[in-house]
């Protein structure tokens, strides 16, 4: 069986740091707040090239109370990628501002000229989604969005790790959000997230909405919500966070071995990697006609898949007021197909699923 993803293999190569910083909170009781939930946000911090993180409870808390911090107009629009998890559409309806999908490239990221086209007088931000562990366009992003004076929030859920231009993901607006769902290049052992910014107001009022709306305890300023990232977490994530970079690194080799063994196989389009930037590679997605008869064809040979996303985020039901405004994002949504990625591995398991995939006839 090749493995999708293999999250206990991780546990075991790092298994006693990982023990120790457990048994450390524990010792200590900081389970909500303290010395590693504080180290964690310096340290991430750091690492992406931030002056402020805060640590909240998972991605679409991240992504909700960054929204909330930039009082955009209540009932203005934000704009948001047609290929997504559903959380980047879910936080921007839930706070009362309207959605408007955008078109998305070969490449799965936002495509510009799309983007241009879809700002109106009731814009009042864009939502760039850095999918799969490959960051957007971000200089022509941002320069639209100062041409319009819009604000940026960056969904980094996918993108631990990724870099464009010398920067890494979320730091090219106004605020960026990561998730730490136990499956991203960075996970925890449960959910968790983290908002990250320059700008020490919005750090602030993120850091409050997620507190009940107090710096302080029992001085309630604003009314908040109760999104913390816990220290058990926030120390687990310490200690994946000093071997990140190498397990990129290796998911980089896995990506490069499926180039290798892929790239003249005509029916499958290979992922593309835009210039001046380091994928992440959260996910390696191809794209197929026939793509629900290829996981069929890998299943039999017990090589797990997944498909992010079956569809559309313009095409799903509770979003049916954009529908049929998309044509790219749709399409790609009935072809890609992601498959087993990460450090876990070998380079046999990967000639393995190579082998069954070039195999596969239609």
């Amino acid at each position: 069986m090749v493995k999708f993803l293999d999250l206990n293999k991780q546990y075991l190569s790092i298994k006693k740091e990982i023990d120790e910083a457990i048994s450390f909170v524990i010792n200590d009781a900081a389970f909500v707040g303290g010395k590693y939930l504080s180290l964690f946000e310096e340290n991430f911090s750091k690492y992406v090239g931030c002056n402020f993180c805060i640590g909240v409870a998972n991605g679409t808390d991240a992504l909700e109370i960054a929204i909330e911090c930039l009082d955009l107009p209540k009932g203005s629009e934000i704009i948001v990628p047609a290929n997504s998890w559903i959380s980047s559409s879910e936080s921007v309806v839930r706070l009362g501002y309207n959605v408007v999908f955008c078109d998305v490239k070969n490449d799965y990221l936002m495509d510009k000229k799309d983007l241009k086209e879809k700002i109106s007088d009731n814009t009042s931000a864009i939502m760039p989604v850095h999918l799969y562990g490959q960051i957007c366009e971000m200089n022509e992003i941002v320069k639209i969005a100062n041409e319009n004076d819009l604000k940026i929030i960056e969904d980094s859920a996918q993108a631990h790790g990724a870099v464009y231009e010398g920067k890494k993901a979320g730091t090219f607006g106004d605020v960026g959000c990561y998730s730490f769902y136990p499956g991203k290049n960075l996970g925890a052992y449960g959910d968790g997230g983290a908002i990250v910014t320059n700008n020490p107001e919005i750090a602030k009022k993120a850091r409050m909405i997620a507190n009940h709306g107090q710096i302080e305890k029992h001085k309630h300023l604003i009314i908040g919500r109760n999104s913390r990232l816990d220290g058990i977490q926030a120390a687990i994530l310490n200690v994946k966070l000093k071997h990140l970079d190498s397990w990129i690194e290796r998911r980089n080799e896995v990506a490069k071995m499926y180039i290798n063994r892929l790239s003249n196989h005509s029916p499958i389009a290979l992922p593309h990697v835009n210039k001046n930037s380091i994928h992440a590679f959260h996910l390696y997605v191809i794209r197929n006609n026939y793509r629900n008869e290829l996981i069929d064809h890998l299943k039999n040979h017990e090589i797990e898949t997944a498909i992010h996303y079956p569809k559309a985020l313009s095409d799903l039901d509770v979003h049916k007021n954009q529908k049929n405004l998309i044509k790219n994002a749709s399409k790609i949504c009935e072809e890609i197909l992601s498959l087993p990625m990460g450090e876990h591995l070998s380079q046999d398991e990967v000639i393995e699923v190579c082998n069954a995939v070039t195999n596969f006839k239609k």
